[in-house]
């Protein structure tokens, strides 16, 4: 399928790697452009427009934008309120961007936080995100269950301080199986999710049920399993205290009985890592 070793990518791979780096570049180009008195919808728009005019016409979910103590879906309790509101954002406020565009048939799904100045603790969360994204990669290789890792990326925030808000998300999850769309010039959208992405997610529902998988990476009993082979849209996401952040991006999973090969980022020329990398936060 590829190999995590010299970084040669299949095809398909290069595939879902040129849509998620597309995502990256779109949510990079719309957070320059962020200022004072911006509203969450007005940040969608942004991103769906960014993307429409480089050629995307469907969508696993249409963008979010998220600002302030909504990063941190603080009293967020039905699925409504992670819709863009008309909230505003301010200096010194954080704000996370979030689109799952299809492109060309492949599909990805990042989320990008930032911060409109300064904002030390915001700072914080970004670096402790690291060691999620290294805990993650480590238990999928030792082949542990998904509820297993999810547990211990649970223990992990409250070591470092932290809540666990992807458990606000329906049903919990902290990652999903993605999949390759039957493109189409234009498909319709059900509650801001893509009617053909969906219908591949269910389709995985029905045949993980059976089989004792679920395309969900959930902390629920129906993730008590080893990781799938395939797409995972893996997104951590610390809250502390009214402040949000986190990181999706593709891991990759195969049945190569190489650590090396069995588990690996799709990319790792993201944003997020770069940071890390470059030791800004």
């Amino acid at each position: 399928m590829a190999s995590a070793v010299t970084g040669e990518l299949s095809a398909e791979l290069r595939g879902f790697r040129e849509v998620q780096r597309l995502s990256y570049e779109c949510a990079e180009a719309v957070a320059a452009q962020l200022k004072p008195g911006v509203t969450e919808r007005e940040a969608a728009r942004m991103q769906r427009e960014w993307l429409y005019e480089r050629g995307v016409r469907d969508w696993f979910h249409r963008p979010f934008a998220w600002f302030g103590d909504r990063t941190a879906f603080v009293d967020f309790k039905i699925p409504l309120q992670f819709f863009p509101t008309n909230r505003r954002l301010e200096a010194g406020m954080p704000f996370i961007l979030d689109m799952a565009p299809v492109y060309r048939g492949y599909t990805a799904d990042i989320g990008y936080s930032g911060c409109l100045g300064l904002n030390p603790l915001h700072d914080k969360l970004l670096a402790d995100l690291k060691d999620h994204r290294e805990l993650i990669l480590r238990e999928v290789r030792e082949r542990r269950t998904l509820r297993e890792i999810y547990q211990d990326v649970d223990r992990l925030m409250v070591r470092q301080g932290y809540a666990n808000r992807h458990r606000a998300y329906p049903f919990g999850v902290i990652a999903h199986k993605i999949d390759r769309v039957k493109e189409r010039r234009w498909s319709p959208t059900l509650f801001g999710f893509g009617t053909q992405a969906l219908k591949g997610l269910a389709s995985d529902t029905i045949h993980g049920h059976r089989d004792g998988w679920s395309p969900l990476w959930s902390p629920y009993k129906f993730s008590d399993h080893p990781p799938k082979p395939g797409l995972w849209a893996v997104e951590p996401h610390l809250g502390f205290r009214g402040t949000g952040a986190k990181f999706e991006e593709i891991l990759v999973v195969t049945d190569s009985g190489d650590p090396e090969q069995s588990a690996f980022w799709l990319d790792d020329d993201l944003p997020h890592v770069r940071r890390w990398n470059e030791g800004a936060v």
